[in-house]
């Protein structure tokens, strides 16, 4: 056995020791389609407004790019699978639902303190120089843990495992030592188109490609706008993310639901009330999601995908609530809870545009006072 064997089968060792749940090495030398297609995927405009991936485009094109030293990757799994198929609380509309992914403790602090444990054992092992990333620096992890043979990239665009379907939270170490890698993986998602058809926005142009400014899961999170009256009655009940291209994967048949009790869903966090949501002041939302990827959107991004949601439920007791809500101080919540008051009470809508629509001062509100109509 060489010292280099001997080294990747003793790294990835020790990141199912630390609690992972795969680990494989990948070879990052070598050049990979994944910077055409991430230019294309720019060019196209599909990134919305999320001007990092365009602003950080070539140091994210390849992991050399980011760190010339690098010559292997350890690129690690974390499971994350919920206990129950989040596609079900789609069908009670008066109950929030937040992405699998969000439910339990932030993700990123889990991984990371993981990946520092693992570099640190293993520059102290190796003397070699490494380095950690989990999704918060320009490091492509999709093309990398495919590399590595993690998985493969989905038509949904993400990562496919045989062992764990799509429910893997992904991490990386790159490190200048020599890695004997490990064999990429196949694809296997065949002639299924399942993801594809399940999608509520069309967010998927064609398989393998998305287009972010249509993808619930961006419009919920990442937009800071309002959101656009075309996908409104798409969001549904849905007020953090998007599961369902994830949910409805086949290959989650072979999954199971996470053992690691920090990314299991808290108490509090499934199938909570839009009414209580509703009633979420700045430090209430700090208390409630505290410790979890939620709070890092704030309270006026998610109130307003609450009160769309609540516009979507049909349910008149969320009216005044609602009327409530055309007070915040939060334009973004005022523009949302005017489109909701159109939709579950037409008559009270158009008496507090009368009322309120001339002294509004703030313009993109103001067009929703225009925009908006019961059948919106």
């Amino acid at each position: 056995m060489t010292e280099g064997a001997g080294l990747g089968q003793w790294v990835v060792g020790e990141a199912t020791r630390l609690g992972f749940s795969v680990a494989r090495i990948a070879d990052v030398t070598a050049p990979w389609e994944a910077s055409d297609r991430l230019e294309a995927w720019l060019a196209a405009g599909n990134h919305g407004s999320m001007e990092w991936m365009a602003v950080h485009a070539a140091r994210r094109s390849h992991p050399r790019a980011l760190w010339s030293e690098a010559v292997s990757a350890v690129v690690v799994g974390q499971n994350y699978g919920p206990a129950d198929n989040p596609l079900d609380r789609l069908a009670n509309p008066d109950q929030a639902v937040i992405s699998a992914y969000a439910q339990g403790s932030d993700y990123h602090d889990l991984m990371k303190g993981r990946l520092k444990q693992l570099a640190g054992a293993f520059a102290a092992r190796s003397g070699a120089q490494v380095k950690v990333f989990v999704d918060t620096a320009p490091l492509m992890e999709k093309p990398l843990a495919s590399r590595a043979g993690v998985g493969w990239q989905g038509k949904h665009t993400n990562l496919v495992s045989r062992e764990w379907g799509s429910w893997l939270f992904l991490g990386a170490m790159l490190t200048d030592a020599v890695l004997p890698p490990d064999a990429p993986e196949a694809d296997h998602c065949g002639s299924c188109r399942a993801c594809l058809d399940i999608c509520p926005t069309a967010a998927f142009p064609a398989p393998y490609q998305l287009d972010a400014r249509r993808c619930l899961a961006y419009l919920s999170i990442e937009h800071k706008g309002p959101i656009p009256l075309e996908f409104r009655v798409a969001m549904g009940n849905r007020v953090y993310g998007c599961d369902d291209c994830l949910a409805v994967c086949p290959w989650n048949k072979f999954a199971s639901a996470t053992s690691e009790a920090r990314l299991s869903a808290r108490a509090g966090l499934t199938d909570v009330p839009l009414a209580e949501l509703l009633e979420l002041t700045d430090a209430a939302f700090r208390a409630l999601f505290a410790g979890t990827a939620v709070k890092r959107v704030g309270r006026a991004r998610f109130v307003r995908n609450v009160a769309i949601a609540a516009g979507n439920s049909g349910q008149a007791a969320h009216v005044a609530a609602m009327v409530r809500l055309l007070d915040d101080p939060e334009p973004l919540v005022r523009g949302a809870a005017i489109w909701a008051l159109a939709r579950l009470d037409p008559n009270r809508w158009a008496a507090e545009k009368h009322a309120r629509a001339a002294a509004e001062p703030e313009p993109t509100v103001m067009e929703e006072w225009h925009g908006a109509h019961p059948e919106g």
